[in-house]
């Protein structure tokens, strides 16, 4: 049997239409661990091109941020345990 995450929230992913800005802090990240090329394509292995594609377009409720937080900022935060049946399973530490 599988053991549990620990974790303080499960938070609902949702999806919007319009198209969301990254931060530079968030580009500078994703590009240091090779999650993004110099020219601000997102590379994640093993995720298809469709798939990043509906990620852009996804937010979360951040509980530990108190704001709507673009997917792929939270798939980079060191909170960021899984993603399960259209939720995030969030540790909940302090950033």
């Amino acid at each position: 049997m599988a053991e549990e995450l620990e974790r303080k929230y499960e938070v609902d992913i949702q999806s919007t239409e319009e198209k969301q800005k990254l931060s530079k802090e968030i580009k500078a990240i994703l590009q240091d661990s090779g999650m993004m090329d110099e020219k601000g394509k997102l590379k994640l292995k093993g995720v298809s091109p469709k798939m990043l594609k509906r990620m852009k377009q996804e937010y979360v409720d951040c509980p530990v941020l108190k704001e709507n937080t673009q997917f792929i900022q939270c798939f980079v935060c060191p909170n960021f345990q899984s993603r399960v049946m259209g939720k995030v399973f969030c540790k909940g530490d302090p950033l």
